[in-house]
């Protein structure tokens, strides 16, 4: 029986057999027997081998399909309700999309920019979001651009540079009115 394991342990030694492929790769390690198996089928009935309880073993809490909810403690206060609240969301808050002044010098832009030209030149991801410009970096040319907001910095770099700074305006809603 020994002898046996020690035969089969050499599979991987000196004598081991070289697997060939199509692409003529001779140094592909084969993969030993039992190592790729398919995935447990588990509810395919009493064919797959485990059926009846589907491998949960019978009655009691865990053998139910919806058996304990997330962050379910067993009945003690769960640790999402033990741990105080503090501050609060601003649902009026406006993320602003920053874009540098070193962005611009990288993506060689000159003349006017628009919001669509930044968007294809991928330095903001949507046109119609607010964007603002930010002071980061020198700009050699003169630049017209339109933008929702800006830093003061920014702003006078542009300016010495020959260029402004354009504040874009906002689409006022219409009310609905009877």
């Amino acid at each position: 029986m020994a002898q046996e394991r020690i035969e089969q342990g050499r599979g991987f030694g000196a004598k081991r057999a070289k697997k060939s492929t199509s692409l003529g790769n001779k140094n592909l390690v084969p993969v030993p027997e039992g190592a790729k198996t398919s995935p447990k089928r588990v509810g395919q009935g009493p064919g797959s081998g485990m059926g009846k309880t589907s491998t949960r073993g019978s009655k009691g809490q865990r053998a139910r399909a919806a058996s304990m909810r997330r962050g379910f403690e067993g009945g003690q206060l769960p640790l999402h309700r033990r741990l105080p609240k503090r501050g609060f969301t601003n649902i009026f808050s406006e993320v602003f999309q920053p874009v540098n002044l070193i962005s611009l010098s990288k993506a060689g832009l000159s003349g006017e920019v628009t919001p669509a030209i930044l968007k294809a030149k991928a330095l903001i991801k949507s046109e119609l979001g607010p964007i603002k410009l930010l002071g980061t970096g020198e700009v050699t040319v003169a630049i017209t651009i339109t933008v929702d907001a800006f830093s003061a910095s920014a702003k006078e770099k542009i300016e010495k540079a020959g260029g402004k700074v354009i504040i874009r305006e906002k689409k006022k809603e219409e009310k609905k009115t009877k």
